[in-house]
């Protein structure tokens, strides 16, 4: 077990002992230095549930984030967290693919997203049509401010601040893309929600007519003799309950060099 998690348990068996499960920042820093963790601001970025300490995953525990330094234990991981699906023979695709200057020059989360779209995967996969002409908006920080349900339990959050890898609009249809190396089993769904949201609240509130707001995670492996990019595309049902994620559809592109 790491340090990371070592923080973690401890943060929450301070909150446990307290009966209070809301901690800031200035706790998590504290815990940090007991483990001499040099990152703080680590801590809480839990993007996948194998990085979880076990015995929290045991008792059914995972972190949101509230904003303004927030964060919280809620009980419900199987709300917090969705396994990603298997990819069916049907849906996986070799993709002819000329290998430029800097497609493998790094391993970064921007890399992956511009791979994805310089060799048209993207537009493949969303829109069936590789010389279609989305809008590109790139990464970007925001804060946004909204009540939403996991499980029964309300959540309240307040300048929360989230971060967009890429968006996507095309014909009224808005994207929000996240990126990551490997195949982990499953995602944080806050990842695609806390977009899906902000989108949400900027098209009733600025009555911008967004047809449908999607939310895609693509993830990238690679090895020396080839590179396997998997697209995943969900939306929510309800727009302030996070367990009403749906899956759209998925595919596997098998990149074979030319």
């Amino acid at each position: 077990m790491g340090k990371k998690q070592d923080v973690i348990r401890a943060l929450f068996e301070k909150c446990q002992s307290q009966d209070n499960f809301v901690f800031h920042n200035n706790l998590v820093k504290e815990v940090c230095k007991t483990f001499s963790f040099g990152n703080p601001f680590d801590i809480t970025k839990i993007d996948n549930s194998s990085l979880l300490p076990d015995d929290v995953k045991k008792t059914d525990y995972f972190i949101v984030h509230l904003g303004s330094g927030y964060h919280q234990f809620v009980k419900g991981i199987a709300y917090g967290y969705h396994n990603f699906e298997p990819i069916l023979p049907s849906e996986t695709h070799d993709w002819p693919y000329r290998q430029s200057l800097l497609n493998e020059f790094d391993t970064s989360e921007s890399n992956i997203l511009s791979i994805a779209s310089n060799q048209r995967i993207i537009h493949d996969f969303l829109f069936e049509d590789i010389v279609a002409t989305p809008k590109v908006y790139l990464a970007r920080r925001t804060k946004h401010s909204f009540e939403y349900h996991i499980g029964t339990q309300t959540i309240v959050t307040k300048n929360l601040q989230m971060e967009i890898d890429l968006t996507f609009e095309y014909d009224g249809q808005v994207t929000v893309i996240e990126g990551k190396n490997g195949f982990p089993a499953d995602f944080a769904v806050y990842q695609l929600f806390h977009p899906f949201q902000y989108y949400c609240t900027l098209g009733q509130d600025h009555e911008l007519d967004i047809k449908q707001i999607a939310c895609c995670y693509i993830l990238r492996t690679r090895s020396k003799d080839n590179s396997i990019i998997r697209i995943y595309c969900y939306t929510f049902d309800t727009n302030a309950n996070i367990s009403s994620i749906r899956l759209l559809k998925k595919a596997e592109y098998r990149l074979i060099q030319r």
